[in-house]
């Protein structure tokens, strides 16, 4: 019997794929499924790219033949790879990065070697998907789409209110509704554009919160004080409750540049908001057509937004076809779909 490892270098709390593999592994012992977690062990104050570079030799040279690998990082010795990260390569053109940079270089050669090993490939959206082929030349019937699940929980709605009102001094009693977005490196995910579309709004009895963390949090401060949002925008930085934000949330806005799946859609739709993304969000997938932005920049979306605040029922409506909807993004549902992958793979 093969020994199952995942593979994923960084072992932190915060990051998408980190608290992906964390659900899945816990999934996983409940089902009595034996796997070892594989993290780095590279000393920090090394180069990125060379810890990239030593990270990739030393899994693969202590791979085995009675190992199978399962990696969520870019490795040439994977045999599943799911593709979390995307594909870096279409993300250094999108974000405009600096072909220069021996991270994005050694990051693009490792990621052509991990497609075109691997003897199988999960992408968490069609986007990634066609946008693998489209890249690397990889044939369709090697790439399977699972989509992301999570833990589904049932929001404490009274609790989550009254902490959230005790640190922040909302008033969701008087009509204040309440605007979110969660994750960390503003600037590919959107928050400039987060706040311009709230500087936008015709409806002003809102509080917006920016959960996160990020180097350049004063540019973003500055950035919201300029559009006389000061009052109205709270910069919460990291945060372990999170849930506690999505639940008194009424709309989750996430103008993102690029995010294959992002985990922050279901979330926040678990936890009852309606949810706004852009189509460069492969969880825009799952989403009414209405609510997907065509770009970060989108500001038609304005007009939308604020047709959802002034119209009570109409919010009410979208938020309670979101829970339905995430029922089908369970993280049960995404072991099972991962586990038969890892199944045919060992078959063969």
């Amino acid at each position: 019997m093969k020994k199952l490892h995942f593979i994923r270098a960084n072992k932190s709390k915060h990051g998408g794929a980190e608290v992906y593999l964390s659900r899945l592994s816990d999934e996983l012992k409940k089902q009595n499924i034996k796997h070892q977690l594989v993290h780095s062990g590279i000393p920090k104050f090394l180069p990125s790219w060379l810890k990239v570079l030593l990270f990739n030799k030393k899994v693969c040279k202590a791979k085995t033949k009675n190992d199978l690998y399962f990696s969520l990082e870019r490795i040439s010795c994977a045999d599943i790879y799911r593709a979390g990260d995307g594909v870096h390569k279409v993300f250094v053109n999108i974000a405009k990065k600096s072909h220069l940079n021996p991270l994005h270089k050694v990051y693009i050669y490792l990621e052509e070697k991990c497609f075109k090993n691997a003897k199988k490939i999960i992408a968490n959206s069609h986007m990634i998907k066609q946008q693998i082929i489209d890249t690397y030349d990889i044939k369709p019937e090697k790439i399977e789409v699972v989509y992301n699940g999570i833990k589904l929980e049932k929001p404490d709605f009274d609790s989550s209110l009254e902490k959230i009102h005790n640190e922040f001094g909302i008033d969701k009693q008087n009509g204040q509704k309440v605007i979110v977005y969660v994750g960390s490196g503003f600037k590919r995910k959107g928050v400039k554009e987060f706040l311009a579309i709230l500087s936008k709004l015709q409806y002003t009895h809102f509080k917006a919160f920016v959960v996160g963390k990020e180097k350049k949090m004063q540019y973003y401060k500055n950035l919201a004080k300029e559009l006389k949002l000061e009052d109205k925008v709270i910069f919460t930085g990291a945060r372990d409750d999170v849930k506690d934000f999505y639940t008194v949330g009424d709309i989750f806005l996430f103008p993102t540049h690029y995010e294959p799946f992002s985990n922050v859609v279901l979330e926040a739709m678990n936890y009852a908001n309606a949810v706004i993304t852009t189509r460069q969000n492969g969880a825009a997938e799952i989403l009414d057509e209405a609510y997907i932005m065509q770009h970060p920049k989108d500001f038609s979306i304005v007009e939308k937004i604020d047709d959802l605040l002034f119209n009570e029922d109409r919010l009410s409506l979208i938020k309670e076809k979101n829970i339905e909807k995430v029922q089908k993004f369970s993280i049960e549902r995404n072991v099972e779909n991962t586990l038969r992958i890892i199944d045919d793979v060992l078959e063969k």
